[in-house]
């Protein structure tokens, strides 16, 4: 059985951040109820590509983060969509949402009124700036809280501008975080039989996500730069160029470096002071990158990168993203899954006792609409016919 089998989630979030964490618990086995609005989440039209056509089309986004939901579609702001929604709330554990800051005292779907209905409620908000604070009544998206956080002026080439990284990272750390925060709460609750609200803003995530970084700054003072495929405090661990392609090296500690130097032929960079230590090589590194580059570029990367394994340094060749995931390693991993004719990947979580639940496609707009009012007692026709639902 997976490990959140019985707890019932109701995910009232759109795009990303909250659609993650919703999926992540479905693939612990919760069961989630997706509440969409009429036109359905932004995600479904973001493409191409798509599988299928109108409603019964998916987006590739989509169907990145909404796998193992159930959907329903409705108007919150119809009168008789309350009765519904209401039961749906009583019955629940989890209810996740994304709505800007007023929306959900408006919808009457603020803490306090989700409290008087159901006191065992874990209630997960999600915003870009937070809902206090001078950003609490703007709109977050991923990108511009990249580049207002600061991550986008620490990525992409030392010499060039500032620039996003490649995947909505903000939305997806943030989609963990609630994760982890859903659970620490479902925890507590068990000790204490109430449920409590949890409140995560993408901007706090992404500032503490900065990590070593951030710690740099607070402790000198002084900004961060780019260092392109370069880090900040660990020399060498970029990607070179060998004769034919780039690799990664991830050169991480001095036992590291001295296999190197072995493997490299440069036994005398050992003991050199100016590369003996992790801090003597980043204070050097202007010197010994371009002698690195020319030891690395009379042959290829396969060459190369048999050399690293066999010496056990950690390196590795820079994929495609088809490469990576059509690769040996995913494959071997099983990180490529199906269902229902929709390719996905799976879960990376590896849980002996509890395994992920088995993967089900993600849903169509108002796919399981008619069946959920119908285990609550709900006429569904009657409300479609009003407009209430989908």
């Amino acid at each position: 059985m997976a490990a959140l089998a019985g707890i019932k989630v109701i995910e009232l979030s759109r795009v990303l951040a909250g659609p993650w964490c919703g999926m992540t618990l479905a693939d612990l086995g919760a069961e989630v109820i997706k509440l969409e609005p009429l036109e359905g989440d932004d995600t479904r039209g973001y493409g191409p590509p798509f599988i299928g056509h109108g409603e019964d089309g998916l987006s590739a986004y989509f169907t990145s983060c909404n796998r193992g939901k159930r959907a329903i579609a409705m108007d919150l702001r119809h009168p008789q969509a309350r009765p519904l929604l209401e039961a749906l709330i009583r019955d629940a554990d989890v209810l996740i949402e994304n709505f800007r800051s007023g929306v959900a005292e408006s919808l009457g779907l603020d803490y306090p009124a989700l409290r008087a209905l159901n006191p065992r409620l874990i209630h997960c908000a999600i915003s870009g700036y937070g809902r206090s604070g001078p950003g609490a009544q703007r709109p977050g998206y991923d990108f511009a809280v990249q580049a207002e956080s600061g991550l986008m002026s620490i990525t992409g080439p030392a010499d060039g501008a500032a620039s996003k990284v490649g995947v909505a990272t903000v939305d997806l750390t943030t989609g963990l975080n609630a994760t982890i925060a859903i659970l620490a709460a479902l925890h507590q609750r068990a000790r204490t039989g109430e449920g409590q609200s949890i409140e995560l803003s993408l901007f706090d995530v992404q500032v503490q996500a900065l990590a070593n970084v951030a710690a740099s700054v607070l402790f000198t003072g002084h900004d961060a730069r780019r260092y392109g495929n370069a880090h900040a405090s660990i020399v060498p661990y970029q990607t070179f160029d060998a004769a034919d392609g780039a690799f990664a090296l991830a050169c991480g500690s001095d036992a590291l470096w001295a296999r190197l130097c072995a493997l490299i032929e440069r036994p005398e960079w050992r003991d050199d002071p100016r590369c003996a230590t992790n801090a003597a090589r980043v204070e050097h590194r202007g010197w010994l990158i371009p002698k690195l580059e020319a030891c690395f570029a009379v042959d290829g990367v396969a060459a190369w990168l048999a050399r690293f394994e066999s010496a056990g340094i950690p390196a590795a060749p820079v994929n495609t993203v088809r490469e990576a995931v059509f690769g040996t390693l995913a494959t071997a991993r099983g990180l490529r899954i199906e269902a229902d004719g929709i390719p996905m990947i799976a879960s990376p979580l590896r849980m002996s006792a509890s395994p992920p639940a088995e993967p089900q496609r993600p849903p169509h707009l108002g796919e399981h609409t008619d069946a959920i009012c119908a285990a609550l007692g709900f006429d569904a026709d009657t409300l479609r016919t009003a407009g209430a639902i989908r």
